[in-house]
C-alpha cells in the first residue's frame, strides 16, 4: 500500500488591499477617486463618523428605521391585543359602566409596549445588520490597523469587487495618497 502525499491547498484569496490615510479629508478624496475609477466594494474605517462618507462609498440608506417601525407596530398591536383579551374576553368586568374594550384606557400600555418593542428592535436590528458580535475580521491583519481607534483612517478595496486586482488596487491607493498599503489576508 502506497501512501499519497497530501495535496497542497491553493492559496486563499486575500480579503483585499488596505491603505492608511492621515486625515478624514484625505480619506474622502481617496474614496471619491476610487469610486470614480469604478471600484464598488470599498470600505472606510475611522475613529469617528465622517459626514458624507456613506454617500461617497455608495452605501444605501439604513434599514434600521424600518426595523424600528416594525417593532413599534408589533409592540403596540400586541399591547392592544393583550388588553382586549384580558378585559373583554378572558375576564370581562364592567367598571363604572365603561365598555369592555375601551380604547382611551388602553392607550398608555399600547404606547409603552410600542416604545419597548421598538427599542429592542433597534438594538437587535443594528447588531444583526452590523454582523455583531464579530470577534475577528480580516482587517485586523493590517499591521497598523490598531491605530484606527486613535487617530488613523483606513480605506480597503475588498476582493469581492468586480474590478479587484491586488496590484492595480495597490497602485490606485498609492495614487490616491495612501500610506502603509498592504494586501490583507482573509
Amino acid at each position: 500500500m502506497s501512501e499519497k502525499a497530501p495535496k497542497p491547498s491553493p492559496p486563499s484569496a486575500p480579503y483585499g488591499v488596505m491603505a492608511e490615510f492621515a486625515s478624514p479629508a484625505d480619506l474622502m478624496r481617496a474614496a471619491e477617486r476610487l469610486r470614480s475609477r469604478g471600484y464598488k466594494n470599498i470600505e472606510a474605517y475611522s475613529p469617528f463618523p465622517i459626514h458624507g462618507i456613506d454617500k461617497v462609498l455608495g452605501h444605501a440608506g439604513s434599514k434600521v428605521p424600518w426595523i424600528v417601525l416594525m417593532g413599534a407596530v408589533t409592540g403596540g398591536l400586541s399591547g392592544l391585543a393583550l388588553q382586549w383579551w384580558t378585559s373583554a374576553v378572558s375576564y370581562p368586568i364592567r367598571v363604572g359602566g365603561k365598555p369592555y374594550f375601551s380604547i382611551p384606557a388602553f392607550v398608555p400600555i399600547t404606547f409603552e409596549l410600542g416604545v419597548l418593542f421598538s427599542a429592542f428592535a433597534a438594538i437587535l436590528g443594528m447588531l444583526a445588520l452590523n454582523k455583531l458580535p464579530q470577534p475577528y475580521h480580516p482587517v485586523f491583519n493590517h499591521s497598523r490597523f490598531r491605530f484606527v481607534s486613535d487617530d488613523k483612517f483606513f480605506l480597503a478595496v475588498e476582493s469581492g469587487d468586480p474590478m479587484f486586482n491586488a496590484e492595480r488596487a495597490e497602485r490606485d491607493l498609492k495614487d490616491a495618497g495612501g500610506l502603509n498599503i498592504e494586501v490583507v489576508p482573509a
